[in-house]
């Protein structure tokens, strides 16, 4: 029977912004290794899929942050797979403090795709065990996503740190370019109240640039990640003001 699994973790002063809120980048970063942790302990993570030529890849995550932790928190981390579909498994994400009120609440979506190909494959095929917990921490729907207008763009480098053992650039990096493309006055007086993220198509580790164009809507942020005429992910984000 599949469990969830449960870190405790104080959060450090590297991983938080100068106002000493958790860095979205290290919030994408922590829940992306939790869930390969449960994955891994759950006898279908990286060694697992490697020796089959399989991979699990992102394609939605949708994040509501209830209360921005700062840092020296005590925080409990806890994750699990809870729905299970043929081509897609959602998994679900929680950050409490010590006393349990709920910090942080996130879903996601993703497919195990043949890396010959980068087609998805049955999950079955390759985890007939691969069950689901009923508990959902937000009930969501992974939808397309909304299109939009851009109001501005800008041109942001692909780094070579930013390419991970996949080959692909790594998903947190995204955070990095719609957090940041709003401008640095917009994100000095605003801090993160949630972001979702619609995966669409890789970037390829040897792309120089990714273009982000960007719309404006109160607290409410609409980005696109481009190369030439590509789209790659589509991504929202809410707002406080700081």
């Amino acid at each position: 029977m599949i469990t969830k699994l449960v870190k405790e973790r104080k959060l450090k002063t590297y991983q938080c912004d100068r106002y000493g809120y958790l860095r979205p980048i290290a919030l994408m970063n922590k829940l992306q290794g939790l869930a390969g942790a449960h994955a891994d302990m759950l006898g279908a993570g990286r060694e697992y899929c490697s020796a089959r030529n399989i991979a699990w890849v992102l394609t939605h995550m949708f994040v509501d942050i209830v209360d921005m932790p700062r840092a020296e928190e005590d925080l409990v981390y806890s994750t699990w797979p809870s729905r299970t579909g043929a081509l897609r498994s959602e998994r679900d994400f929680e950050v409490r403090d010590k006393s349990g009120k709920l910090k942080i609440r996130a879903i996601s979506q993703w497919v195990l795709i043949d890396l010959r190909t980068r087609r998805p494959v049955r999950i079955s095929e390759f985890l007939p065990e691969w069950e689901g917990l009923p508990e959902r921490v937000w009930e969501r729907e992974f939808d397309k996503g909304t299109d939009f207008i851009p109001t501005k763009s800008s041109v942001w480098a692909c780094r070579f740190d930013d390419i991970d053992v996949n080959q692909h650039i790594n998903n947190a990096v995204y955070t990095i370019w719609a957090t940041e493309s709003v401008g640095f006055e917009y994100r000095n007086k605003h801090k993160l109240r949630g972001i979702d993220i619609y995966f669409e198509h890789e970037i390829n580790p040897n792309t120089p640039t990714v273009r982000i164009e960007v719309a404006f809507d109160g607290n409410t942020t609409y980005h696109k990640i481009m190369t030439d005429e590509v789209e790659h992910a589509k991504i929202v984000c809410r707002w406080d003001k700081q």
